[in-house]
């Protein structure tokens, strides 16, 4: 008879586990037990992902959990069918219900509730019955017990017993063993497993004192006294109970009573509201051709047969209530003015873009439906939509209300360990003193956690940081160990699914920490449960150009954004300069270099730059063909003349996965569903033999269809070695017209749009900072905050930008309406009157100071200073001369540390003639130096980034940011490794950079010989 572990911890106990359900259930396997049972602390995380690796492994799965009750003690449940899975989701669900996000706890009355198909153990030590025993209060734990077997009665009721080797293990059990034939209840033998080694003992211990706020050198009761709760051996246990055999001969007879519990519905999603009488699938095609009549004003043949297909394939598949959702919410949106964007491989539908849920047109673009849907595939299809992103919950909302507050629910996301992150949170547990964790955290780059020991090696800036790193090889060997482990759930960016029936019978809920209601499933584990996610994204774009559409109305009425031409030379003059700081997705230095030299003249080039600018294709060195076959001086030709007609847009190279597609289909002969699989295999292959196997199948495939052997093989390799980074032509056009049209608003509209990025931060690739230079660049000038005129937003006046009152460090959401509604009845006259009128706490007053709020009705800041500290004790405040002001240098400094922006000069500018006379150029002077000239300029490092080349060495790109605007700059990685320490710093410094100018096309960059710290 096999033993089986019915009390198991993954690291979905967050913080109380070490591993993942796979790894318990690999160890199951090595130990040839027959089945195992998860039961993490008051969730079902790791449910699907178990259940699918113990059938792969031919293990039963036993689906639990360990609960926290009312009072506080523990209670281990465990389902037997799936309507006890569904009592489990319940259970959980009004658990985090009664006790919040962060102390969910049952109430007895809800375990009376949802009792039935569930099997009750009494628990480990924080069980209440064996609590009870070890503190001796015998008739208390028998009364307890009954209670457990009024609730679940004598079948589904056993009581538990460990032996982890602690001090009163043996005296528990006799105690538990009376119990048990006092009340005629059954004995199960458990280990309250959390971690699968002995050696993973300390990272546990660690794990716990993160979790209960300890240090290793405090003592807390939840923090295990030895390293017994690992994945024992049948043999161990048997060992261990080998006085209660009765105990062990028990498992079996439970794991016999557990079933399949993980329900396995198909279709979960709700059917559309619709009269009775309608079908779903007519409306569907009703509204549809309606739609696309309004879009193509004629409907050609081949636009109907496009149509026909589409939704042959929506219908046969049974997805066609849930396009008529996707629809409704679109058009609600619309009608709520509410801005939306479809983005991904929707846009590749005909049906999407006649429902107005995408603004591409798939077939003037000849983009491939395949690459959306496909029969062969029969996979749910992935709808993404970008909203105005203070605005997306009212779109959640609209759904909540429609579908009913049960059936709709925000996607989860496990929230694990990095470097940054991990170094705080486990050198806080070895009492390593804060300053020095923030330093190591703020000088390590983003990485995984386990990445911590190579880039200490191989990152200039780490060797060179003058860190003695040997005395912290300990938190690093611990941050390795728990790299990727669950530390907390989080929400998914967009994720939201809607059911047919209550979500709670199906995954546990509860809050986020905005209080939206999640599942506790990822986006991947909710779809097994035959539920479809629909992404509605928030897009602070969307925001900002919704916010600029309105400011520019205010002074020009007839302005429409949706009017934009796509033709205006002046736009396109200004993308050829690049000059894109500020533009949705054009405006990394990658992009504006890019924009130099392509000379985009149309859309198609747009969409080109879009898919060019990523690791693979500047990895893989199609960015320089591309350009060169874009302006003729390169020549276009095709490895075959069926591959003409799929490539010419792209001048010969494949840039986009649809055209993957079509290569497989026209060469080979594919089905597009077949295809589109060629396509998934070559983008995710991570081995040889899977790309040479697939391989072999095209080049027989393509022979079969009249190509030769050599030629398939040529054109494979073609392919494959661009798909693997090739990019959603779909997504790209998507976003290529949003793009364009913010490049028109700050061509046209600079103070505007600029106003309006600057009231939606963080977004973008930029600082407000720097958008406040490139504004200035465009002479657009910024004023500072008034505490008269300033408002919730940065406003445009006349030519000029004036700063938000929200900018000012520590300006809550709660305060600024209320400041505003104050004013708003009469202004502010001095500085104790807006104290008085609206008693904003003593820290945002200062900073109101600092910022230059009070500067028009005050004498100096300083003295604004003093006069607030005597507000604040209530005396009153007498004519006299004012308390001089702060110097200017030490006045802006102040200001910019509450405001993140220099509202005047830039520090740069105020040492200008300093610079000039030591040879310093500034940023607009180095655009006139021919090629190679050797210069050196200075500015505040911004963004600095280490991505892929083609050599495989490590080269640095960063800006130099100075009154005048970026100089882009290029490193090296021979200058790297002299002079990284100063690029990548935990407190950035004016740099110096000695170089020499590298032109391509109109555009340069500098490249750096020699990089030191500003000092003058």
């Amino acid at each position: 008879m096999s033993f089986s572990h019915l009390h198991c911890h993954s690291y979905f106990s967050f913080l109380d586990g070490c591993n993942s359900p796979e790894e318990l259930v690999e160890m199951a396997a090595n130990l040839n037990m027959s089945s195992i049972a998860l039961t993490d602390h008051n969730n079902l995380c790791g449910a699907v992902r178990f259940h699918q690796a113990a059938k792969k492994a031919n293990i039963k799965p036993i689906i639990g959990s360990e609960i926290t009750l009312e009072n506080n003690y523990h209670l281990t449940l465990l389902a037997t069918n799936t309507k006890g899975y569904n009592n489990l989701c319940k259970i959980l669900t009004e658990s985090y219900k009664k006790g919040g996000r962060y102390q969910p706890t049952t109430s007895f009355s809800t375990l009376e509730k949802y009792h039935e198909n569930l099997i009750a153990l009494s628990g480990c030590y924080r069980g209440e019955i064996p609590a009870l025993l070890l503190n001796r209060q015998f008739h208390k734990a028998l009364e307890v017990a009954k209670r457990y077997l009024n609730i679940f009665n004598q079948d589904n009721f056993y009581l538990e017993i460990q032996n982890l080797l602690h001090p009163g293990d043996k005296l528990l059990q006799n105690h538990i063993h009376q119990l048990a034939q006092q009340l005629n209840l059954k004995i199960v033998a458990t280990n309250n497993t959390h971690f699968l080694k002995k050696e993973n003992f300390a990272l546990h211990d660690i794990l716990t004192c993160i979790r209960t706020n300890t240090t290793l050198n405090q003592i807390h009761k939840e923090r295990r006294l030895n390293a017994e709760c690992y994945f024992k051996s049948q043999m161990e246990m048997e060992y261990l109970f080998k006085n209660n055999p009765v105990a062990l001969k028990n498992i079996h007879e439970l794991e016999e009573r557990c079933q399949d519990a993980l329900p396995t519905a198909n279709r979960l999603f709700p059917s559309f509201p619709l009269p009775p009488g309608t079908d779903a699938a007519d409306f569907l095609k009703t509204i549809v051709y309606q739609g696309a009549a309004a879009r193509y004003k004629k409907l050609t043949q081949s636009i109907r047969t496009r149509l026909e297909g589409e939704l042959d394939v929506i219908i046969k598949l049974g997805f066609q209530d849930y396009f008529l959702m996707v629809w409704d919410l679109a058009r609600y949106a619309s009608r709520k003015k509410i801005r939306y964007a479809a983005r991904g491989s929707v846009a590749v539908s005909v049906v999407a873009f006649s429902l107005r849920i995408s603004e591409v047109d798939p077939i003037s673009r000849g983009l491939l439906f395949e690459r959306f849907m496909s029969l062969e595939r029969a996979e749910k299809p992935d709808i993404d939509i970008d909203f105005d992103s203070r605005k997306r919950d009212i779109l959640i909302d609209y759904l909540v209300k429609k579908y009913g507050e049960d059936k709709v629910a925000s996607v989860c996301t496990y929230n694990t360990f990095k470097a940054r992150g991990a170094v705080r949170d486990l050198g806080k547990v070895l009492e390593i003193p804060e300053g020095e964790l923030d330093k190591i955290a703020k000088l390590l780059p983003h990485v995984y956690a386990d990445q911590i020991p190579d880039v200490l090696v191989s990152l200039p800036e780490l060797r060179k940081s003058n860190m003695d790193w040997s005395n912290y090889s300990q938190l690093f060997d611990f941050c390795k160990q728990a790299a990727g482990l669950p530390r907390f759930l989080g929400t998914h960016l967009g994720g939201v699914v809607v059911s047919s029936v209550p979500l709670e019978q199906v995954t546990p809920l509860q809050p986020s920490a905005k209080g939206l209601t999640i599942t506790q499933f990822d986006k991947d584990d909710i779809e097994a449960f035959g539920l479809v996610k629909l992404d509605l994204l928030s897009l602070r774009t969307l925001a900002a150009v919704e916010d600029c559409n309105e400011s520019i109305k205010l002074a020009e009425s007839s302005f429409s954004y949706e009017a934009i031409p796509y033709d205006d030379k002046d736009t396109f003059n200004m993308l050829q300069q690049g000059e894109t700081i500020g533009v949705f997705q054009l405006e990394s230095p990658a992009q504006r270099g890019l924009q130099n030299r392509l000379k985009s003249s149309h859309m198609e080039d747009i969409v080109a730059s879009l898919a060019l600018i990523r690791p693979g294709p500047i990895k893989g060195n199609m960015v320089e063909p591309f350009i060169a076959r874009r302006h003729g001086t390169e020549a276009v030709t095709y490895l075959h003349p069926k591959l003409e007609p799929i490539l010419k847009k792209t001048y010969g190279v494949v840039l986009f996965q649809e055209q993957v597609i079509e290569i497989a289909t026209e060469v080979a002969g594919f089905s597009p569903g077949e295809a589109d699989q060629v396509r998934r295999i070559m983008t995710k292959a991570r081995s040889y033999k899977a790309m040479e196997k697939i391989g072999e199948h095209f080049v027989t495939k393509a022979q079969s269809n009249g190509i030769s052997q050599d030629l398939a093989q040529v054109i494979f390799s073609y392919i494959a070695s661009y798909a693997s980074y090739g990019f959603c032509e779909a997504h790209a056009a998507s976003f290529a017209t949003t793009a364009y049209k913010t490049a028109y608003l700050i061509k046209h509209y600079p103070a505007h749009f600029f106003a309006a990025l600057l009231s939606n931060q963080p977004m973008g690739f930029y600082s407000a900072q720097t958008l406040c230079v490139e504004a200035r660049r465009r002479d657009v000038e910024i004023l500072p905050p008034h505490i008269n005129l300033s408002k919730d937003k940065f406003v445009v006046e006349g030519r000029e930008i004036r700063v938000s009152l929200g900018q000012v460090k520590g300006m809550q959401d709660k305060i600024l309406p209320k400041i505003l509604e104050v004013r708003s009845q009469m202004d502010f006259t001095s500085l104790e009157d807006f104290y008085k009128r609206t008693g904003v706490p003593k820290d945002l007053c200062e900073n109101l100071i600092f910022s230059g709020a009070f500067d028009s009705i005050g004498q100096n800041r300083r003295d604004l200073l003093w006069k607030l500290h005597k507000i604040l004790k209530g005396k009153e405040i007498h004519f006299s001369s004012p308390v001089p002001d702060f110097p200017t240098d030490e006045r802006e400094i102040l200001q910019f540390e509450v405001l993140g922006i220099h509202v005047n000069e830039h520090p740069l500018g105020k040492i200008r003639k300093i610079l000039k006379l030591k040879g310093f150029y500034t940023a607009a002077e180095l655009k006139k130096f021919p090629d190679k000239t050797k210069v050196k300029c200075s500015g505040i490092p911004i963004r600095p980034q280490r991505p892929p080349v083609k050599s495989g060495k490590t080269m640095v790109f960063f800006s130099l940011e100075d009154e005048t605007g970026l100089t882009d700059v290029t490193v090296f990685e021979d200058i790297y490794k002299k002079f990284g320490q100063f690029i990548y710093t935990a407190s950035p410094k004016p740099l110096i950079v000695s170089g020499y100018i590298s032109k391509r096309g109109e555009g340069f960059s500098l490249i750096a010989q020699e990089i030191a710290v500003l000092a003058i």
